[in-house]
C-alpha cells in the first residue's frame, strides 16, 4: 500500500486486531548507503497480512498507535529495529523469536532451519539478498516477503512453550524487555571508521593509513551523495592496493586491481586528489595508534600482564562450562566484551556481591548475572588468590 487511505484502514485493521504482531522490514543492503527500510511486512490474528511501502510517508504515527500496545514479533530483532525507530515505530514489549531459539539451545536459529524444524514449512530465502529500494517490487518478492511473517506468530508460541518448559521464560523476558528499552536509542557512531576498510590489517606507517582514510572519507561522500553502497562505488581491495602502493598518475592508478571499471576510473582524478592529500599532510596529522575502548586484544594479555591472562581463561572456562549445562551459547550467557573487561580490570576486592556490581554496570541482564557472579569470583581469584578473595 503507497496512499494515506490505505495506511489508515491498515492502521485501522491491525488496531481491531488481536494478540501480538509480527513484523519483518526489507532493506537494501550492499545497495544503498542507508540502512532505512524499504518494505514493512505486519500480521495480526484478526487483521490478516499487511505490506506497506514506507517511502511515500513521512509519518508513520497511525500505524504506530495502532499496534502500540502490542507485544511485537520479530525474528533478529538487533537488525530491524533501528530502521524501525526511523519511521517512529518503537515497540514497548517484544519477542524475537531468533534470541528466543539461542535461549532454548537450538543449534540453527535462522528463521527458515526453524520454521522447517518447528513447524514443517521450508520457506524460500532466494530473495532476502535482492534490492529492496527497486520500485516497482516484482510480485514474486512480496510473496517471499509475506511469508516472513506469515508463520512467525505460530513459531512464536512453539518457542515460548519450549522456554517454558526448559525454565527459561524469565531470562528470555528480561533479554526482550533490554532489546524494547534501548530501541529508541541511537546507534552508536564508531570512533575512526575509516578503520574497518577490510584488509587495513596489512597497511603498515602512519602515511599509508592516511592514504586509506583519505580515500575512504572521498568514497563516502560519493556514496551518501549517490545513496548506493560504499563498495559499489569503490571496492575496499581497492582502496588498501591504492594505499600500498600510492599511484602519483591516473595510469598507475588505473593499473592496480580493483580500479577497472567505467565509473571508478572515471572518479580517478578523485582517488588521485585524496592520495595528494595524504601524502601532502603534515606529520602532527597523520592516523596515531587509536585510544584503545576497553582491554587490549586477549592475544597481548600474556606479555603485558600474564595475572589478567589467567584470570580470562579461567573466566571463559566458566562461562563455557555454564553454558554447556544450561544449553546457551556462551556469547548469550555473557557478552565477549563483559568477561574481557571483568577480567582486565577486576574489583578490587573479589566477592560474588563485587562482581555483580561490576556487571550489572556493563548492562549485565539479572539473569546473567544470578547464574555467573559467583563462579566468575571464584575464577578470578584463583587459586592462588592474585587478589584478596571474599567469599561472603
Amino acid at each position: 500500500m503507497t496512499t494515506p487511505e490505505d495506511l489508515a484502514e491498515t492502521a485501522q485493521r491491525l488496531a481491531r486486531g488481536h494478540g501480538p504482531v509480527a513484523i519483518d522490514a526489507e532493506r537494501a543492503s550492499g545497495y544503498r548507503y542507508t540502512h532505512r527500510a524499504y518494505l514493512l511486512q505486519l500480521r495480526r490474528a484478526g487483521a490478516g497480512t499487511a505490506m506497506i511501502d514506507p517511502l511515500p510517508f513521512g509519518d508513520l504515527k497511525g500505524l504506530a498507535d495502532a499496534i502500540v500496545g502490542a507485544e511485537w514479533v520479530l525474528h533478529a530483532a538487533s537488525q530491524d529495529l533501528p530502521c524501525l525507530a526511523e519511521l517512529g515505530l518503537l515497540p514497548k514489549k517484544l519477542f524475537d523469536t531468533e534470541l528466543a531459539a539461542r535461549l532454548a539451545g537450538f543449534e540453527r536459529v535462522g528463521l527458515a532451519a526453524l520454521t522447517e524444524m518447528l513447524l514443517g514449512f521450508a520457506l524460500e530465502k532466494h530473495h532476502s539478498a535482492a534490492d529492496w529500494s527497486t520500485r516497482p517490487l516484482p510480485a514474486s518478492w512480496l510473496a517471499y516477503a509475506a511469508l516472513d511473517v506469515e508463520l512467525l506468530l505460530e513459531l512464536r508460541e512453539l518457542l515460548s512453550e519450549e522456554l517454558e518448559r526448559q525454565g527459561k521464560t524469565e531470562w528470555a523476558a528480561q533479554e526482550f524487555a533490554a532489546l524494547a528499552a534501548n530501541a529508541a536509542q541511537p546507534p552508536r557512531s564508531r570512533p575512526d571508521p575509516w578503520r574497518r576498510t577490510s584488509g587495513i590489517h596489512r597497511v603498515r606507517g602512519a602515511r599509508a593509513l592516511a592514504r586509506v582514510r583519505a580515500m575512504w572519507f572521498a568514497r563516502d561522500q560519493i556514496a551518501a551523495r549517490r545513496d548506493t553502497s560504499p563498495g559499489r562505488v569503490l571496492p575496499d581491495a581497492a582502496i588498501i592496493a591504492a594505499s600500498e602502493s600510492d599511484p602519483q598518475d591516473e595510469r598507475t592508478l588505473l593499473a592496480i586491481s580493483g580500479f577497472s571499471g567505467r565509473s571508478i576510473r572515471r572518479l580517478a582524478r578523485v582517488w588521485l586528489e585524496a592520495l595528494a592529500q595524504a601524502r601532502e599532510l603534515p606529520e602532527e596529522e597523520l592516523p596515531t595508534t587509536p585510544v584503545a575502548d576497553g582491554p587490549p586484544p586477549p592475544h597481548r594479555w600474556a606479555e603485558r600482564d600474564p595475572a589478567a591472562a589467567k584470570r580470562l581463561r579461567r573466566s571463559r572456562e566458566v562461562v563455557v562450562a555454564l553454558a554447556t549445562d544450561y544449553r546457551v551459547p556462551p556469547e548469550n550467557l555473557l557478552a565477549p566484551d563483559l568477561v574481557r573487561r571483568l577480567a582486565w580490570s577486576p574489583p578490587e576486592v573479589i566477592s560474588a556481591e563485587t562482581v555483580e556490581g561490576f556487571l550489572t554496570g556493563l548492562g549485565a541482564r539479572r539473569w546473567q548475572i544470578e547464574l555467573t557472579a559467583e563462579r566468575l569470583a571464584a575464577a578470578l581469584a584463583g587459586a592462588a588468590g592474585e587478589r584478596r578473595f571474599d567469599s561472603g
